[in-house]
């Protein structure tokens, strides 16, 4: 055990601030998403342009390229959310079953062609893993950039995977900021969930209120 904290200690006085700057910004984005603010995307997206930089040094390719679609998607999910000045922002509500479709696909078919560029393209020594952790995450932020509820199980899952990734290839401190994700990400799902049913009680009393 003593072994274990002292090699944790060792990793974080090694952390740069470069790294230093992405965890404290990553945190404010994910605070920001649970509180269901637009200002989540370019805290989002400042973080995300310092990761990979760093995950390129670590050869964690396929993360790297999780942090490129995370800057389309930011932009996208930037988009999607304000609209139009003339139209209200996209409410909270669960994904469809064809939503639904979409995530599997983007899990399952972006983790098996993850896994063939990393073993074919790169020197990946984790290209399962980090097949996996990109892949879920990937979906995970389709359903965010949608204000799906369930964005946080598929985000939860990959960081699940990517706590022991991200400690196994030494950048600890991203290991500790997706250990605060994945707690966030817990009440974030609750709190979506409750935004989500008053959104459906009001629908409701409307419709209700039309049909008198």
């Amino acid at each position: 055990m003593q072994h274990w904290i002292a090699l944790f200690l060792e990793q974080v006085k090694a952390t740069t601030w470069l790294e230093w700057a992405a965890v404290i910004l990553g945190v404010a984005e994910v605070i920001l998403a649970k509180a269901n603010k637009v200002w989540l995307y370019p805290t989002g997206i400042a973080s995300t342009l310092i990761s990979i930089y760093l995950l390129l040094n670590t050869t964690l390719y396929a993360e790297c390229l999780l942090s490129c679609y995370y800057v389309v998607m930011s932009v996208y999910g930037w988009y999607h959310w304000i609209k139009k000045r003339d139209q209200p922002p996209v409410k909270v509500s669960y994904a469809t079953r064809h939503e639904w479709i979409i995530t599997l696909l983007i899990v399952f078919v972006g983790w098996g062609i993850l896994y063939l560029v990393l073993v074919n393209f790169t020197p990946s020594t984790v290209p399962v893993w980090d097949s996996w952790v990109s892949s879920t995450a990937w979906a995970g932020m389709w359903l965010l950039a949608r204000r799906k509820v369930e964005n946080w199980i598929l985000l939860n899952l990959s960081n699940l995977f990517a706590i022991p990734l991200l400690y196994h290839k030494n950048l600890v401190m991203f290991a500790v900021l997706t250990v605060v994700l994945f707690v966030v990400a817990i009440f974030g799902y609750f709190d979506w969930r409750r935004i989500a049913k008053r959104f459906t009680n009001q629908n409701e009393e409307q419709t209700f209120s039309v049909s008198q």
